[in-house]
């Protein structure tokens, strides 16, 4: 971790497919991308290279809310997205790029993720913080095998 990145490393017991999917899928990534105590809304999902995203998160407790989009620049299904952020506030200038690897293993699927270029107002610890609770958040999304009926 330094001054302007974090990167991550899980194993998940899942397909790197679903993975992907929870990446992929608005409904989904909703549900766990937002740090505990924070809602997200997901205005736009053009999942493609070229394509867009704009998404904002609302903090629960006090019903502020921040938006932030970017671009898809890479996609490998069930193997590979690199994508950029950048806030909508002007105090938190400067675009983010996220790349996620993932790669099946005996124990289920590893993931490596990567974000570069965290606005300075940002301390890169609790950006870490914010992407552990995400990353516990997808676990229970994708890990569940749950049949229909």
């Amino acid at each position: 971790m330094s001054d302007n990145s974090v990167s991550l490393h899980r194993i998940l017991k899942t397909s790197p497919e679903k993975i992907y999917r929870a990446f992929t899928e608005p409904a989904a990534i909703a549900s766990w991308l937002p740090p505990y105590g924070f809602l997200c809304t997901v205005h736009e999902m053009d999942v493609r290279p070229g394509g867009v995203h704009k998404m904002s998160f609302q903090n629960f407790t006090t019903g502020y809310r921040h938006s932030f989009g970017g671009a898809y620049l890479e996609l490998r299904p069930a193997e590979f997205i690199k994508y950029t952020d950048q806030f909508d506030d002007p105090n938190m200038p400067g675009e983010m790029t996220t790349t996620v690897q993932l790669r099946q293993t005996i124990a289920g699927t590893e993931i490596k993720i990567t974000q570069e270029g965290i606005p300075a107002g940002i301390p890169a610890e609790m950006c870490y913080l914010g992407w552990q609770e995400s990353l516990e958040k997808l676990a229970k999304l994708v890990e569940p095998e749950i049949p229909d009926a």
